[in-house]
């Protein structure tokens, strides 16, 4: 007996052996396929991962970063490395560690293909690689032998070809996201199969076809989003109407037609539809009042006709509703202000007659009411800030009239105000121009009268614009003007204010563009104005201003408009004006100035039409010479006494001689020596560092070889860019800048912007984005190994020897899309997101099969806070194509970019660069574009480029309507990048879009 008993001891022990050491062994290569996966990481020394060490592997499932394991300790069951910014790609090996039940590498920068045999790991059920760069197709996958997986989460990564239909097999999977991707081809009908499906995200991909109906067998279906970028046939499939527990439903933007079926009225779950920016026709289904937990309505930009349904009035939840840009008529239906959570009100660019209901904004919540460019009539209801919560009200473009509601002037929350275009009478609400949050405030052609509130509290420091213009204000300019520090455009123009101008109006430290014309002003004007430092535009015409113009505005270094004309100004012209290099428009006729026009500076640049009606004034320009008393001032005079009379001694000139030749050898000598420090830089390859930012099969020899003269292809501000072709025959181009002298945290020039382009697009993979491959330096020099592209720039070929005629219709929409798809990634997929700030046509470079890479990233900014404005040291950019606000503010965001492509579009249309070439002084593409059309899409045949044989007029139409949308004044007017690529998807497809 006690033989058997340390026998089966001796077998435990044993047993105990074994497991231990099995269990050591396991972690061991556990660990192992972890280090080379490590490996595979585009920064394995990434601290996030020091952890991960072979030699650590007893610690694998507690102290590595990112891994639990199971129960006995010994089996890893979770990897998660989401969001740890790393790059690289991810290694096949992963798919050796057949424990993982979940896996996440989201919001990193992997990129290449995923790993195809991901089916080994057949006990997974959690795979989240969103938010990546992953590419390649899936369509071969073998999905169906991953019998447990619950989610697929491979959003917003680089994905293409068709939608892979074994997923179909899939009946586990509750949550499938492929949205953001390059999918193409139909949604296949298999997908209808997976019964367990609670989210479903096709959304912005290329997908085509008809959206199947048999996705109406997804029943337990929350949430389904097919749209944005996608282009379906047909309409909203009437099967739909099963998806009985549907809570969110996106199909805006995926080019549907016909009518809005009834049938959806069975999703009593609803709380959001997304129908906006489609081809919708037909009138709005009464049906959808029985959505009675719908929240969010936005059946924008449409084609949707009649009345809006009083029914909907039973859509107690309502807290937003979009219906702008359509073609709907009738009363504002008075159900809107009963409703008890309205919020949000956007009815602009319709045909909606008869009056605001009087009750709107009794229910205490309204934050947002836009109902602009229709025909509405009455007066402005007196509630609409009840709830003290209102932030923007825009009203212009109706036949609205009365008074404003006194109680705007104690409506704190409000931000922006735009009820030009009207008909209103009556003075300012008491304390309107003071309320501390305004930052926009458009009153212009209306009937307002009385006059200007002065007050002893400061406004709005966010106050940028006040437009009280073509109105029948009076009295006098209030001194608390100056208090107005944060404005940024004042136009007071075409109003009855008279007296002098107060000295305090110097006090507008900001403002930018000054409009006083077509008052009655008197007096002189203020020498204080000097004191606007930041003012480009200033217009005082139109009044009854006498004396001398100041002298001192010549202190305005960067005003470039001036207009003084029609006054009753007398002396001589201020001299000191021709030194004003940025004053390029000048207009100082019909007033009562004499003596002579100098001859000199800027005068020079300036019309002879400038100085008619001054009967007193002569010279060259009016072609009415000056006697020697009149046309000579003292001190001119002065001058030509002292050169008749001053002689430089003989032995002074020697001297200076002599001094200047040794200059010219000590220069010689400089030139010498650093032309030997340069050759001996370029003959030491030992001291050039390579880094690459991907596989390369050539060192930095072969680099080096390419920097001759002959090779190069381009020059620019940042450096001298060569092509050249590798050992293996890869073509590649090299940007040569200099090293850094000097710290400069804002990007600019002492860098020649290395740093941004090098943390930018190091880390980029987009299909539409210039590729970085490698960084060659030294101490001296930086070589920056770019892709390729031997189509050169957009602009070379739309302004160069080409001419622009290599470019038909089709390639240039085709070349707008793709640019657009570059920057829409940066603003809105990148991590960080990131701003351009120098996007012009040059700066778009394009493949042989003139495909559009967005390049030259030395501007780039990281966008901060995110999405916040961020305020620069100093203007970067072209001009050109700089947005008004970052000119005048120098404060960015990603709608700065947005109005650059905006001047990169009107480039492709017209055909010419963005500046000179348009008959006027200070006139570009933008300003040209307007005038020409009157800002209205149907008159873009006017600007139409004339080497363009065959235009299909409507996309031209559409694609003008955006480009008009992104270089609006106001940087929120205009679209978001993602946006404007959804509207250039649809130029082919005509009268979806009209223009507001």
């Amino acid at each position: 007996m006690i033989m058997k008993l340390q026998f089966l001891t001796f077998v435990f022990f044993l047993l105990f052996i074994s497991s231990h050491s099995t269990s050591h062994y396991s972690l061991n290569k556990q660990a192992r396929i972890l280090f080379s996966l490590k490996q595979s990481f585009g920064t394995p020394n990434h601290p996030s991962l020091v952890t991960w060490n072979p030699s650590e592997y007893a610690s694998l499932c507690s102290t590595w970063t990112g891994i639990t394991c199971d129960h006995t300790g010994s089996l890893i069951t979770s990897l998660d490395v989401s969001n740890l910014n790393l790059s690289g790609t991810l290694s096949p090996a992963i798919t050796q560690l057949r424990s993982l039940e979940n896996v996440s590498v989201a919001g990193n920068g992997f990129s290449g293909a995923f790993a195809i045999r991901i089916h080994e790991m057949k006990r997974l059920r959690f795979l989240n690689i969103s938010n990546n760069m992953f590419s390649g197709g899936l369509e071969y996958f073998e999905f169906s032998f991953l019998t447990k997986i619950q989610v697929l989460d491979a959003y917003n990564n680089n994905f293409s070809g068709s939608l892979p239909v074994g997923m179909s097999k899939l009946t586990t999977l509750s949550h499938l996201n492929l949205g953001g991707n390059y999918f193409s081809g139909s949604i296949p009908a298999a997908y209808g199969d997976l019964k367990q499906l609670t989210f479903l995200h096709l959304g912005g991909n290329d997908l085509t076809g008809f959206i199947p109906s048999e996705l109406a067998n997804l029943t337990g279906l929350q949430q389904l989003l097919l749209g944005y970028f996608n282009q379906f046939d047909g309409g909203i499939p009437r099967e739909f109407g099963k998806l009985v527990n549907l809570v969110h439903l996106d199909l805006s933007n995926c080019g549907l037609h016909g009518e809005i079926p009834s049938e959806l009225r069975n999703l009593t779950k609803l709380d959001t539809l997304f129908l906006q920016t489609n081809r919708l026709t037909g009138s709005i289904p009464s049906d959808l009042s029985n959505l009675v937990s719908l929240k969010t309505l936005d059946l924008s930009n449409n084609q949707l006709v009649g009345e809006v349904p009083l029914e909907l009035s039973s859509l107690k939840e309502l807290k937003i509703l979009n219906l702008f840009i359509n073609r709907l008529h009738g009363d504002v239906s008075m159900f809107v202000a009963e409703l008890p959570h309205l919020e949000v009100l956007n009815l602009w660019d319709n045909n909606f007659t008869g009056t605001i209901p009087p009750m709107l904004g009794m229910n205490g919540k309204l934050k947002q009411l836009d109902l602009s460019t229709n025909k509405l009539t009455g007066v402005i209801p007196k509630f609409l800030c009840f709830g003290r919560k209102l932030e923007t009200l825009i009203l212009f473009n109706n036949f609205l009239f009365g008074r404003l509601p006194d109680d705007l002037g104690k409506c704190k929350s409000l931000s922006r105000v735009r009820i030009g275009q009207n008909y209103l009478t009556g003075s300012l609400p008491n304390g309107f121009l003071y309320l501390p949050s305004l930052s926009l405030v458009e009153l212009q052609n209306n009937y307002l009268a009385g006059q200007l509130e002065g007050s002893n509290s400061d406004p709005s420091k966010f106050l940028a614009q006040l437009n009280l213009s073509n109105n029948r204000f009076s009295g006098f300019l209030p001194t608390s003007v100056g208090n107005f520090s944060g404005l940024k455009i004042l136009l007071l123009n075409g109003n009855r204010l008279d007296g002098e101008v107060p000295p305090e109006i110097g006090g507008l430290k900001s403002v930018l563009k000054l409009d006083l014309s077509k008052n009655n002003f008197s007096g002189k004007i203020p020498a204080e104005i000097s004191h606007c430092s930041s003012l480009t535009y200033l217009d005082l015409s139109r009044n009854a201003f006498t004396g001398s113009i100041p002298s001192q505005i010549s202190q305005l270094h960067i005003l470039n408009y001036l207009n003084v004309s029609w006054n009753h100004l007398n002396q001589t012209l201020p001299i000191e004006f021709g030194s004003m290099k940025s004053l390029t428009s000048a207009d100082f006729s019909y007033n009562k100035l004499s003596g002579s026009i100098p001859e000199t500076g800027q005068y020079s640049l300036f019309k002879p039409t400038s100085f008619v009606g001054n009967p007193n004034l002569c010279g060259l320009f009016l072609n009415r010479p000056c006697n020697e008393s009149s046309s000579t001032s003292p001190l001119q005079l002065n001058n030509q006494l002292d050169n008749k009379t001053t002689k430089v001694p003989t032995r002074y000139k020697f001297v200076f001689a002599l001094g200047l030749l040794v200059c010219s050898l000590a220069f010689v000598l400089l030139a010498i020596i650093k032309t030997r420090k340069i050759r001996s830089t370029h003959n030491s390859k030992s001291k050039w560092k390579l880094t690459a930012f991907q596989k390369l099969e050539f060192g930095s020899h072969d680099i080096l070889e390419c920097l001759k003269d002959n090779n190069i292809i381009g020059q620019g501000g940042a450096g001298v860019v060569y092509g050249g072709t590798m050992p293996n025959g890869e073509q590649v181009a090299i940007k040569k800048l200099g090293t850094s002298k000097g710290n400069n945290n804002n990007g600019g020039s002492h860098d020649s912007g290395l740093s941004a382009e090098i943390q930018t697009l190091g880390r980029i993979r987009h299909r539409y984005i210039v590729r970085l491959m490698a960084l060659c330096s030294n101490k001296e020099t930086n070589l920056l190994v770019y892709e390729y592209m031997p189509n050169g720039s957009l602009g070379e070929v739309l302004h160069g020897k080409k001419g622009g005629c290599v470019l038909k219709w089709d390639t240039r929409l085709k070349i707008a899309i793709e640019a657009a798809k570059g920057l829409c990634y940066l603003h809105h997929d990148c991590s960080p997101l990131i701003i351009h700030r120098d996007v012009k046509s040059n700066n778009i470079l394009l493949s042989s099969d003139f495909e559009a890479h967005v390049a030259d990233f030395g501007l780039a900014k990281f966008l901060q806070d995110g999405g916040a404005s961020e305020c620069m040291s100093a203007i970067a950019g072209s001009y050109g194509y700089i947005a008004p606000e970052y000119a005048y503010t120098l404060k960015i965001d990603e709608k700065s970019d947005v109005y650059s492509y905006g001047v990169v579009l009107l480039e492709l249309i017209t055909g010419r660069k963005p500046v000179g070439d348009f008959g006027e002084d200070g006139l570009d593409i933008v300003q040209w574009s307007k005038m020409q059309t009157n800002g209205s899409k149907e008159g873009v045949a006017k600007i139409l480029d004339e080497r363009l044989k065959r235009v299909p007029i409507e996309e031209a139409k559409q694609v003008f309507f955006v480009a008009m949308l992104c270089v609006q004044e106001h940087n929120v007017e205009r679209p978001t990048m993602r946006e404007v690529v959804q509207m250039l998807a649809q130029a082919k497809q005509p009268n979806t879009f009209h223009m507001h």
